[in-house]
């Protein structure tokens, strides 16, 4: 694969992140916000895209405000939120923590430009 290739699928990805942190129709912020829903594959989304980001600007110190303006609040946000107590969990409570705690992991790496753990690190599917 050429690297025209590859830029398109980080550019594809960035745009996800985008509308992600966007809070467009159809994105993990906004079923979380609006329906008060956690869409597991919308996470999931989210999740990825946070996490290619974080490779893509790995020890870089030209982080995009947008992104970094992103990362904070979800890092914040997804926590308070569905923390509430009327706020519908029907996965197990481990589910939730483990997310909950990969998107302070992620947020970690994104603003330090490195992650805490031992390479080689395989960040699994939650």
């Amino acid at each position: 694969m050429g690297p025209d290739c590859q830029n398109a699928g980080v550019d594809d990805a960035l745009t996800v992140l985008s509308r992600e942190f966007e809070a467009v129709e159809g994105s993990f912020l906004l079923r979380l916000r609006a329906d008060r829903v956690w869409d597991r594959a919308a996470f999931s989304r989210l999740e990825r895209t946070m996490r290619m980001a974080c490779g893509q600007y790995e020890g870089r110190d030209d982080l995009p405000r947008w992104m970094a303006e992103g990362f904070y609040e979800v890092s914040h946000f997804v926590a308070e939120w569905s923390g509430h107590p009327n706020f519908p969990r029907p996965q197990p409570a481990q589910y939730y923590q483990d997310c909950l705690g990969r998107l302070r992991d992620l947020a970690d790496w994104f603003f330090r430009g490195w992650h805490a753990y031992q390479e080689p690190h395989v960040w699994r599917d939650l």
